[in-house]
């Protein structure tokens, strides 16, 4: 599986992993599907066109600023998922700073986990 798979597939997990988060709401029924669906399209999509990240391995200094970096703009992307969720219609909700930091630490650390755990960079790949 690619780096860029590996990527995708953690912005899934965290987006599904934050969403029991308690200040997180999704909705019920079909509305909690295409809230998810909306989360999972704005983290996947954003985190693609500004990826930040290490495009090899580095120590773990450089790792620590990647992996803050990260969080704060996926708590970026939280927060505007929690002025676009009410607008769209949707009901998808982010209530308060601590929802969304949460939300943006548990995102990452699923792209950052899943990424290691399946993801090889393309130079080693065979």
């Amino acid at each position: 599986m690619t780096v860029t798979a590996g990527r995708k597939l953690g912005a899934l997990v965290g987006v599904g992993l934050a969403g029991l988060l308690p200040g997180v709401t999704l909705g019920s029924g079909s509305e909690a599907f295409m809230s998810y669906m909306v989360a999972f399209i704005a983290v996947g999509l954003l985190t693609q066109v500004v990826y930040i990240g290490p495009s090899a391995l580095v120590p773990g200094l450089p790792l620590l600023a990647f992996a803050a970096a990260g969080v704060v703009q996926d708590s970026l992307i939280w927060w505007l998922l929690s002025w676009v969720g009410p607008a769209g219609g949707f009901e998808l909700r982010v209530d308060g700073f601590l929802a969304i930091v949460l939300a943006g630490l548990i995102t990452r650390v699923a792209i950052l986990g899943v990424s290691l755990l399946l993801g090889r960079p393309a130079a080693e790949e065979d």
